[in-house]
């Protein structure tokens, strides 16, 4: 049993080296530049603005983080790695482990550019981005499982745009997702927030599995 486990790391540790030349940086260059950006904008024009105003910034910044996680899962070599004795949920989850650490430190930039004067909490603002970037992820490791493509990404950013417009207008006024800091319901709202991270993260995991009729089709 040692022996085997020995031997997952290491085919782990050999895995995350290809695995990082083959993520798709331009993307989550773009998408991290522009966060900041949206983030930093009163810090560029001088303005004071309000707290609302502040949460729609980091809010936004937090959907194009989304945006740019929504290709980390394209891998223009799925269709050779399929037989390869590695799982495919593995790979993908290799592939988030490696872009966290990074993720974490862009948040905590684009939190630190915002007015702490009208900065939100942070802790709630912060499970708002987890859960929109669990959404990008379970989107994209559902679009890879359901289809053949290799390079998802372009549809998975647009399904999370065209959800980031439509949800709050169609969400129950009575969920709170989107409430200012000041609502009595801010909390209420945010447990909905950790619920739907939770769920995300368990689709996404379960959209990891090759298919076994796949994996012998090929």
């Amino acid at each position: 049993m040692r022996g085997l486990t020995a031997v997952r790391g290491t085919l782990t540790v050999d895995l995350a080296v290809p695995l990082w030349r083959t993520l798709p940086w331009r993307a989550l260059a773009a998408a991290g530049a522009l966060g900041l950006l949206v983030a930093g904008f009163p810090l560029v024009t001088g303005a004071e603005p309000a707290p609302w105003q502040t949460l729609m910034l980091l809010r936004g910044a937090a959907l194009v983080g989304a945006l740019g996680l929504a290709f980390l899962l394209d891998d223009p070599a799925r269709h050779l790695t399929v037989p390869v004795p590695t799982p495919r949920l593995l790979r993908q989850a290799l592939r988030v482990a490696l872009v966290a650490p990074l993720a974490a430190l862009w948040w905590t930039a684009v939190l630190l550019l915002t007015p702490a004067a009208s900065r939100p909490p942070v802790g709630g603002v912060t499970l708002e981005a987890l859960a929109v970037g669990a959404l990008a992820l379970a989107a994209a490791a559902l679009a890879v499982r359901l289809t053949d493509e290799a390079r998802p990404g372009p549809f998975v950013a647009a399904f999370l745009l065209f959800t980031a417009v439509l949800t709050p207008l169609l969400a129950p006024e009575g969920w709170a997702l989107f409430v200012q800091a000041d609502d009595p319901s801010w909390s209420v709202g945010h447990d909905r927030w950790a619920v739907l991270a939770a769920a995300v993260a368990v689709l996404g995991a379960g959209c990891g599995p090759e298919p076994s009729g796949r994996r012998r089709g090929r």
